[in-house]
């Protein structure tokens, strides 16, 4: 039945108001999102994804422990003025839950003491010789807290892998977070850990926070695991890739980055950039740099 034309004006009236409204709350809605902290993603951490041709990124492991002895800030401090960009670290508490660079759970392989860490206070740690057993040039270097290496990080232009070791609770992980916020290192830093419960305990805190979950080995439902934990990435033992290497591509097509450990020679080296992996922890930084130098300039 034909309109009257009164009441075309009307329903045209109508669709006017509806289509204000609708954009009216579209505004309001990418308003508030734009306001919302966005998370800080794989490209602005880690760079684009790597394809084969392309070097992976060099990560100094524990600090620079080919340069000095590991996990101190002598070995931090030759890592960053040798050029490299990212430095990975383990991180452990204290007995009174104050964070401090340290790779094993015991003090007896790097330092002149004995016992578990957990058990032992910091003003017990910091008593602890940490450098002789490197060299006597090394003597006195003392095991550094967690806010003495972000000092230095935080100094330089570096980036920091710092894997945590063992269970964290929310308070740690709150602790944390709360770390890299004062020295402005929440975009430069990511978060590994074998434990998921761990990389999670620092998820309330930030929404900014990368966090990498380490593997030893890669389970079917990869993408329920990393994701589980909160995490955007892996990093996963070489041996574990190599057996696996279409997991890379898999990987990244869920957004995924790769970082493998600990690759030493130049044959794994050639494989890794084969499969296409986005990083790689070295304890041979300098050698491994110079080898995708020399390749870049083979391939030209």
């Amino acid at each position: 039945m034909p309109t009257s034309p009164a009441s075309d004006d009307a329903r045209d009236r109508m669709h006017a108001l509806v289509t204000i409204c609708v954009l009216a709350l579209a505004s309001i809605v990418i308003a508030f999102l734009g306001a919302s902290p966005a998370r800080v993603s794989a490209t602005e951490l880690l760079g684009d994804a790597r394809v084969s041709e392309e070097p992976a990124f060099v990560v100094s492991h524990r600090g620079g422990g080919a340069l000095a002895p590991e996990n101190t800030i002598p070995a931090v401090e030759a890592a960053l003025e040798a050029g490299f960009e990212w430095v990975e670290v383990d991180v452990r508490l204290t007995a009174d839950r104050v964070p401090v660079l340290l790779h094993d759970a015991t003090v007896d392989r790097t330092t002149d003491g004995t016992g578990r860490l957990a058990d032992l206070t910091l003003a017990q740690v910091e008593a602890l010789d940490a450098g002789s057993w490197f060299g006597a040039a090394h003597a006195g270097t003392r095991v550094p807290t967690l806010e003495e290496f972000l000092t230095v990080l935080s100094a330089s232009h570096g980036r920091a892998v710092i894997e945590l070791k063992g269970e964290w609770d929310v308070e740690a992980g709150a602790a944390l977070i709360a770390a890299l916020q004062a020295h402005g290192l929440e975009r430069r830093v990511a978060l590994a850990s074998f434990h998921p419960g761990t990389l999670l305990s620092t998820s309330e805190a930030s929404s900014l926070a990368f966090r990498l979950l380490i593997l030893k080995r890669l389970p079917r439902d990869i993408e329920q695991v990393v994701s589980g934990a909160d995490a955007r990435g892996v990093v996963v033992d070489w041996a574990a890739v190599a057996r696996r290497p279409e997991v890379v591509d898999e990987l990244h097509e869920l957004g995924l980055r790769v970082v493998v450990y600990t690759v030493n020679d130049d044959v794994d080296w050639a494989e890794t950039m084969d499969v296409g992996v986005d990083g790689i922890v070295t304890d041979e930084p300098v050698r491994l740099r110079e080898w995708q130098a020399d390749i870049a300039r083979t391939d030209r």
